[in-house]
């Protein structure tokens, strides 16, 4: 899929997230990569070959901490 020099990391590698956008819908909580994995904001990914990755946000991510 990837045309760029040097290639996108393909959906089956470990760092596949590090891969070019090729669209971004912030309002719908997708992107699609340039590998044609789409990633949701929640940290889900779905692989082109219609395999799952589950959310792997860390814990506490996104969450704000305040001293009392």
């Amino acid at each position: 899929m990837c045309q760029h020099q040097p290639p996108c990391p393909t959906a089956e590698s470990a760092d596949r997230e590090s891969a070019r956008l090729t669209a971004h819908h912030p309002e719908q909580g997708w992107s699609l990569l340039c590998n044609g994995v789409l990633l949701f904001e929640d940290t889900g990914e779905l692989l082109p070959d219609g395999q799952i990755i589950a959310p792997h946000r860390p814990h506490g991510a996104g969450r704000v901490v305040t001293a009392a």
